[in-house]
């Protein structure tokens, strides 16, 4: 009788076959594929999972399109956070909404976990749960941001989301209230007044017209406001 050694036992090993399968837009995945894949991509990759279907990031951007709007919303974020302990900003970080929803908002701030916030730190360095504002620029009212991904943040609880419509040259700002989204208006000054984020003004007439001087101007009248100073005292009192 002749004997099996245990070697050959052991399957044939097919070049190719351990293979981490490319990400795709249009790919329905789970969340723990979603990053198993992307965690095999170059660095300069870049997708999103939204409602459980992947969205690769498209060819290079524009600077008007793109890059040049996406800077000033950050250094209008980046002032507000400056001044106001407790708060945390950040530019296409990964944030894990739920097991469908792994976005890299364009700019987001939030309330820190020790502050009361709704979001929280992983052991491995990502964002989980919703920060409570969350901006986006997109090209029109036709992109998915206006769309799946505004129902993804709505449904997670982002409790304001805006999206500057660069071509349409508009921006949005939503508040969530009861659980859907409220199209906000701009008060008689013609400035938007975030309610989760006082002091957090926002001229959009200068912002769409280059103003920028103006729109920081304007944020700082609203960091000097007694609303901002009574959030700050607050937050303090939260801390943990």
């Amino acid at each position: 009788m002749s004997t099996v050694s245990s070697n050959s036992l052991t399957p044939p090993i097919v070049p190719g076959l351990d293979r981490v399968p490319p990400l795709q837009t249009g790919d329905h995945l789970s969340r723990d594929e979603f990053e198993r894949r992307y965690h095999a991509t170059p660095k300069q990759f870049k997708a999103e999972l939204i409602e459980g279907i992947v969205y690769v990031m498209g060819p290079p951007v524009s600077d008007p399109g793109h890059s040049h709007p996406h800077f000033r919303f950050i250094t209008w974020l980046g002032i507000y956070e400056a001044h106001t302990p407790g708060t945390a900003g950040g530019d296409n970080g990964t944030v894990r909404l739920d097991l469908k929803n792994e976005p890299q908002p364009d700019t987001f701030l939030r309330i820190l976990p020790d502050y009361g916030g709704q979001s929280r730190d992983t052991e491995d360095k990502y964002i989980e749960g919703a920060p409570e504002l969350v901006a986006e620029i997109a090209a029109s009212s036709v992109s998915y941001d206006l769309h799946e991904k505004l129902e993804a943040y709505r449904r997670n609880g982002v409790r304001e989301y805006i999206v500057w419509r660069v071509w349409d040259k508009a921006i949005d700002w939503f508040m969530l209230d009861d659980g859907k989204f409220v199209l906000q208006r701009p008060d008689a000054l013609g400035l938007y007044k975030s309610n989760v984020f006082p002091g957090l003004w926002l001229d959009s007439k200068a912002l769409l017209s280059g103003e920028q001087a103006k729109v920081l101007s304007v944020v700082q009248q609203g960091l000097a406001s007694p609303e901002h100073r009574a959030f700050v005292e607050e937050l303090v009192r939260q801390r943990r």
